[in-house]
């Protein structure tokens, strides 16, 4: 497999290299799966605004989907990635497990949006209709259940390029379950 170079901010364009300081301001460093989406002259800006953008999940719901989607399609970078992100919101080692099972004990509501994810992920958007309901019966609405399917694309599109990249990772690497 062809080995994928993780751009410098001096070998991308100038509106990327703004991305790339941006990014440095925010989180101290450019991610390397963030420097290979540099490549393109617009797919960091474009992934970037839909990371984010305005939803309706919380932070850990949005973590709850990543750790899913990311356990799902076996993307240790993003694994990495969000198992760091979900212990400063708060999550222990334990439950970032559970969440990546989609078998959480600690939150029923943060457990059913788990399942339904990972029924999503497996099931290519045709989820369980049980699940779906489960997920209305806990407090979801119509404007959630959207909100769910654009983060768990969001979430595919970053796996998928790790998977076709493989660039190292610089996070302290998942566990594995």
């Amino acid at each position: 497999m062809k080995t994928f170079q993780i751009p410098t901010r001096e070998q991308v364009s100038p509106a990327n290299q703004a991305f790339f300081d941006n990014l440095t301001k925010m989180a101290g460093h450019v991610p390397n799966l963030y420097a290979v989406f540099a490549h393109s002259e617009n797919a960091l800006g474009n992934y970037l605004t839909l990371g984010s953008g305005k939803t309706s999940l919380r932070a850990k719901e949005r973590e709850v989907v990543n750790l899913v989607v990311s356990q799902v399609n076996k993307c240790l970078y993003c694994l990495s990635a969000h198992t760091a992100i979900g212990k400063k919101l708060g999550f222990s080692d334990d439950q970032v497990l559970e969440v990546r099972r989609a078998e959480i004990t600690f939150d029923p509501k943060l457990d059913t949006l788990a399942k339904l994810v990972k029924s999503i992920a497996e099931n290519q958007g045709h989820a369980d209709p049980q699940l779906v309901e489960n997920f209305y019966a806990a407090g979801y609405n119509d404007g959630n259940l959207i909100d769910v399917v654009i983060a768990v694309g969001d979430k595919i599109i970053t796996n998928y390029v790790f998977a076709l990249t493989v660039v190292p990772i610089d996070y302290p690497i998942a566990p594995e379950l």
